[in-house]
């Protein structure tokens, strides 16, 4: 979460269908969380189990049933766990590597490969379907419903063909 005292802005930054970084607007109770993935579950001194995220925090003292690859939901002000998804099939993920960068869906296959990287099959909200590792995807909400909100296109990614009718039908419009 980024924001601008002066003009009293706030912003959340997320990728685009073409995997650049891009400020997307928020309001009231987004400004309040962010989602972090989590990277390990371990145990410290003396028995305390902890939690490292993709952002470099440390918590200590996490609920038992968050593991590797889920999601919690921070509180800024606190550093607290508010809440966390499970990374489970049938979830919304965001994919934030490789060439799918910035596409949202939802999950609808697992494959697990021994010694290799773990494949996840994501279907958009357009009925795309595509592939890519474990380490690339990012879960943002449970169900179909996303917990922050997302930038027009909704994470949809347009193929070559459907970008260029899009572009000459806005060129026909003005």
């Amino acid at each position: 979460v980024v924001s601008i005292p002066k003009t009293n802005e706030d912003f959340r930054l997320l990728y685009d269908t073409k995997g650049r970084f891009r400020l997307h607007a928020i309001t009231g109770d987004e400004t309040k969380f962010k989602l972090c993935k989590v990277r390990s579950v371990q145990f410290g001194q003396k028995g305390i189990p902890y939690l490292n995220t993709y952002d470099g925090r440390t918590i200590r003292y996490p609920d038992p049933l968050i593991k590797a690859n889920d999601t919690i939901k921070l509180d800024l002000e606190s550093n607290k766990i508010v809440d966390f998804i499970k990374f489970d099939v049938g979830n919304v993920v965001m994919v934030t590597g490789g060439r799918n960068r910035g596409r949202v869906g939802v999950i609808k296959n697992r494959e697990k490969h021994k010694g290799s990287f773990e494949t996840i099959h994501v279907q958009d909200a357009a009925g795309h379907e595509f592939a890519t590792r474990l380490g690339n995807v990012f879960t943002i909400g449970k169900g179909t419903k996303p917990w922050v909100s997302l930038p027009k296109g909704k994470g949809i990614k347009l193929s070559i063909i459907e970008e260029a009718r899009k572009r000459l039908a806005a060129q026909a419009a003005a």
